[in-house]
């Protein structure tokens, strides 16, 4: 699942195609990229499972990474004209909880839901060793990272083929 991928600003799409028989509704199991729990950086818990069915671009970030938090207002703006469509999810890890909830008020991506992985556990699940990656995931499930900053172009891109899946 954490394979490095382009990113998406040729013509070719970064994300598998779905097969045939793909549902375009949730799936009734959930995906293996999926498949994980946690609390948010606000504190409220956190079902992966709940985004079963949809696009999805995860965001996996650092409190102290400057390319994060120079990304950060990119991230921010796509998530927002994507809103309702593609759901993208912020993975903060690598510090303390304190440090990630100073992170997302001095970003203002208050309205981008982070997941706080204090223990680097989902890191971890996802193969992620650096920041920032990102995880890609089709309505289908199948997941695609990539390790690197994506501007607002690249996560455009990336977003609308998604949802041609």
């Amino acid at each position: 699942m954490a394979s490095s991928v382009p990113p998406a600003s040729s013509a070719e799409p970064s994300t598998p195609a779905p097969s045939p028989a793909a549902p375009s509704t949730a799936p009734a199991v959930t995906p293996a990229a999926l498949d994980f729990t946690g609390t948010t950086v606000a504190g409220a818990d956190f079902q992966g499972a709940d985004l079963a069915g949809q696009p999805v671009i995860m965001w996996f970030w650092a409190p102290w990474c400057t390319i994060c938090r120079a990304e950060a207002p990119d991230v921010s703006e796509v998530a927002k004209e994507f809103e309702g469509r593609v759901t993208f999810l912020g993975i903060a890890g690598r510090g303390p909880l304190e440090d990630m909830q100073a992170f997302v008020e001095e970003t203002s991506t208050e309205k981008i839901t982070h997941v706080a992985d204090v223990d680097g556990r989902l890191w971890s699940e996802f193969g992620v060793i650096a920041q920032p990656s990102f995880v890609f995931v089709a309505p289908t499930g199948e997941a695609q990272a990539f390790t690197g900053g994506l501007g607002a172009t690249e996560l455009r891109d990336v977003a609308n083929q998604l949802l041609a899946l």
